[in-house]
């Protein structure tokens, strides 16, 4: 914005710079620069107001077009007077012989120009307090700013913090889940060899049951002695066959995969008791 010429010749202290205040008029917001206060724009409508002032102050009072009051009581004299004590105008004829003899007066045009004063340095007040007070809107508005922007960094800080501890989470999951999966398939490998051991030996057994049957049916002696007993003999292979071993057998519980249960209770909890570090 542009800076007061005049800015010097209304004091030689400096305001520190930095500071941000919105206009209470246009609500333009204005930054200070190295003059402070006094290098902000000048508020041109109160400048006005208060030369009017001045210059009505300054004119004789015979030469404004006034209505001059008459008394109540004396309906031919002025008030040209006023009554401190009961704070009220009255005239001359009141003083001297009417209800304000015993009361202290002053001259009416003294007391008008006191009140004036006082009434121009009220509005000056004013001003200067409605300026304070928008320039401490202003802060405040800039604080809320502040707060909305520090709230919005630290909840995504806070999300990839937790992001990173799902992360976590998910990685040692998957590698549990592998565990599991190589250990199941290791004995399942291992109890299929010996489903297929089992049964290859079930179907032999199954062959020669068959073949001990029909040597069974054979009605001839000879021809039963020359098929069944030459070289290797049915009765002994169902011997050996019935001598296998089937001692390789699962051991009991060998199903069971409960030693991979786990216990989250104390994580759990402790993932409850996240909080906001209160220290530095």
């Amino acid at each position: 914005q542009a800076s007061n010429p005049l800015w010097q010749s209304r004091g030689s202290s400096a305001v520190p710079s930095g500071g941000r205040f919105r206009c209470p008029s246009c609500r333009h917001e204005v930054v200070l620069d190295r003059h402070g206060v006094y290098g902000l724009q000048r508020n041109l409508l109160v400048e006005n107001i208060i030369d009017i002032y001045k210059q009505e102050s300054a004119r004789p009072l015979h030469a404004k077009a006034e209505q001059h009051l008459m008394c109540e009581e004396h309906e031919e004299e002025r008030i040209n007077i006023y009554c401190l004590r009961c704070e009220a105008p009255t005239c001359s004829l009141c003083k001297v012989f009417g209800a304000h003899k015993d009361c202290e007066v002053a001259p009416l045009p003294a007391v008008y120009q006191r009140q004036k004063s006082e009434l121009s340095d009220g509005i000056a007040m004013l001003v200067a307090g409605n300026d304070r007070i928008q320039a401490i809107i202003t802060q405040m508005e800039e604080i809320c700013r502040t707060i909305e922007e520090n709230g919005r960094r630290q909840k995504q800080h806070l999300g990839l913090r937790f992001d990173s501890l799902y992360s976590i989470l998910e990685e040692r999951k998957k590698e549990l889940l592998q565990s599991i999966a190589r250990e199941q398939e290791t004995k399942v490998q291992r109890v299929r060899g010996l489903i297929r051991q089992y049964g290859d030996h079930l179907e032999a057994s199954s062959k020669l049951v068959e073949s001990a049957i029909q040597a069974m049916e054979e009605p001839q002696m000879a021809v039963y002695l020359q098929r069944h007993l030459s070289g290797v003999c049915l009765p002994c292979r169902i011997t050996d066959m019935s001598k296998v071993s089937m001692s390789s057998r699962p051991e009991p519980g060998y199903e069971n995969m409960d030693h991979f249960s786990i216990n989250v209770d104390y994580v759990a909890e402790m993932l409850r008791t996240i909080e906001f570090q209160t220290g530095a």
